[in-house]
């Protein structure tokens, strides 16, 4: 990322005063896909279900007032997409279209609104190309859109344009410096291995946060960056934190169950992901849910989160989504490792995220095809982003392709990051070194 944005950023949180920190605004969330791979929830803050209602109630009633606002069309619509979002249920998508599509109706020219609103509904679809090229059609119409921004940003993040990614958040830090914006400059230098300045920024942001919401995400950042480089004890006390601040915040129950499990305290972790995917049943919570009873000796639980991940996808598509990126992690945690290649070669096809890199090596890998996988492992690591699952990977297709020295240097380099960054695959990395010995 160019030296500026940081600059900018930091500047900009030191000069605006606690008042510029706005929630993210509608459809801002940057990624449904890490994945969603993280995640939805990774770079955005809830807001509170109650709210939304009220908020969809209103519209609804102005609507049989004035039924030929489009305006207000256009803002029901959005408020749809966040209430997917909070609540992980797609079926809000197609209510969305509707009312963003007959917002268009009714003034098919100089509406940008709706157009961002379908831009974000297309990202939170995974139809990112879709989302792009929208939110490029609003900014030929309104070249100041901050939101128009941040749609394009979130797209170009996950169609893996990193420079196109970063040049539109600077445009949107230009235009509106608030946590909407500082968010996606943290995810960015995040993803370019900038771990220490991804924090810092997230430091200064939450400094400046005065809303319970936003005071809970920025320590949710916080505990997330922590933990990512595992250090057990600043992300407890960051997620903590954040539960103080809003208890309500739902990300907070994944990392405290993370902590939990790494500290050998299963029960709680479980508990946690119990309460986690009971509130919020989103396929990525439910396999890491499976992963933990699994490694806890609990197969037949496992399976039957795996189950309900299965039927939260096929929601997820009945509602209009594309994810062959979740079809194919899912795939590989049931071991249908042909279905997992076949799933991740239609997302590459579509994208060049490292997340989806990162699983179509690993899908290669467990159907045998090493040579292949290996390209696909390096590339996920491309982009500089200090990850142990894609450490982990590349160097257990290093291990199966007799290369001994780069595998242990690879799995060293996982657990050298955070020795806990899975409750299966941590072991697994441990066992191969062992087998492998001292240099």
């Amino acid at each position: 990322m160019p030296q500026r944005i940081l600059v900018v950023v930091l500047a900009a949180l030191l000069l605006t005063g606690a008042g510029a920190l706005f929630g993210l605004q509608h459809g801002e969330s940057p990624n449904a896909g890490a994945a969603q791979a993280a995640g939805p929830l990774a770079l955005a803050r809830q807001a509170p279900v109650g709210q939304l209602a009220g908020s969809i109630a209103r519209a609804q009633e102005q609507l049989r007032a004035v039924p030929g606002d489009y305006a207000t069309w256009a803002a029901l619509g959005s408020a749809y997409v966040e209430r997917a979002r909070v609540t992980a249920d797609p079926t809000y998508y197609p209510k969305a279209e509707g009312a963003l599509r007959r917002s268009l109706q009714l003034r098919p020219t100089g509406n940008p609104a709706a157009l961002a609103g379908l831009g974000a509904l297309a990202n939170a679809r995974h139809e990112f190309a879709t989302a792009r090229d929208l939110a490029r059609r609003v900014l030929r119409m309104d070249p100041y859109s901050a939101d128009a921004y941040g749609v394009l940003a979130d797209a170009q993040t996950q169609l893996g344009n990193p420079p196109a990614a970063t040049d539109a958040i600077q445009h949107m830090l230009d235009l509106r410096p608030g946590l909407a914006a500082y968010a996606r400059a943290s995810y960015d230098l995040e993803l370019q291995g900038r771990l220490g300045d991804a924090a810092d920024l997230m430091r200064r942001a939450l400094g400046d946060a005065v809303d319970p919401a936003d005071i809970a995400f920025c320590r949710y950042q916080l505990g997330e960056l922590a933990w990512r480089t595992g250090r057990l004890g600043d992300a407890e006390t960051e997620f903590a934190a954040g539960k103080a601040a809003d208890p309500g915040y739902l990300p907070l129950l994944e990392g405290q169950a993370q902590v939990a499990a790494a500290r050998g305290q299963t029960a709680a972790a479980l508990g946690g992901y119990a309460q986690l995917t009971a509130r919020y049943p989103s396929p990525t919570y439910l396999m890491e849910y499976a992963n933990l009873l699994r490694a806890a000796g609990q197969p037949v639980r496992a399976d039957q989160q795996l189950a309900l991940a299965v039927a939260a996808l096929r929601l997820f598509r009945a509602s209009g989504g594309t994810d062959d990126l979740g079809a194919a992690q899912l795939a590989l945690a049931q071991g249908q490792s042909r279905q997992a290649v076949l799933a991740a070669k239609r997302e590459w096809s579509r994208r060049h995220f490292p997340d989806v890199a990162d699983v179509l090596g690993w899908a290669l890998h467990k159907s045998g095809a090493n040579a292949k996988a290996i390209f696909y492992a390096r590339e996920a690591g491309a982009f500089g982003a200090h990850n142990s699952g894609y450490l982990f990977h590349l160097g257990m297709i290093e291990l199966s392709l007799g290369r001994n020295g780069d595998a242990r240097r690879d799995l060293t380099a996982a657990l050298a990051l955070n020795p806990h960054f899975s409750p299966l695959d941590a072991s697994v990395a441990t066992a191969a070194l062992h087998r492998l010995g001292a240099r």
